[in-house]
């Protein structure tokens, strides 16, 4: 994935909870990320299409087009950034979910999360696509 003039690399938040967006931004900006958002994975799939993002962080339960189906959007359409895919779920004892989480094996903040354990997620996932 490009990288943005400055450098930092951008992530694509995609969530339905205002107050979620607001912390997920405020904290990943903060550590020197270009941040965009989206309510859903419909207007995440449009945001793809126009700009590289090297992470996306991914709400598995939004309206329109949930975190599952952009996952798989973005496994057939840009195979590279899959490998920078993390989900946020506040359903994590649903058996659907667990199940998905555990096949795909992603990382994934449970909600309600702390913004430490935003920023750990984010640079173990950077760590992880490095190797």
């Amino acid at each position: 994935m490009k990288k943005s003039s400055a450098g930092e690399k951008k992530i694509l938040v995609v969530e339905d909870e205002p107050a979620i967006c607001d912390v997920c931004w405020r904290v990943l900006t903060s550590k020197g990320f270009e941040v965009d958002t989206a309510a859903n994975g419909e207007v995440a799939q449009d945001m793809l299409g126009k700009k590289d993002y090297d992470l996306c962080l991914i709400d598995i339960r939004t309206p329109i087009m949930n975190g599952r189906e952009l996952y798989q959007c973005i496994q057939e359409k840009y195979p590279k950034l899959a490998n920078g895919v993390m989900f946020t779920t506040g359903d994590v004892m649903g058996g659907d979910t667990q199940i998905f989480l555990g096949q795909g094996g992603k990382p994934f903040l449970p909600k309600p999360f702390t913004p430490e354990e935003l920023k750990t997620i984010v640079k173990d996932t950077l760590k992880r696509m490095e190797q």
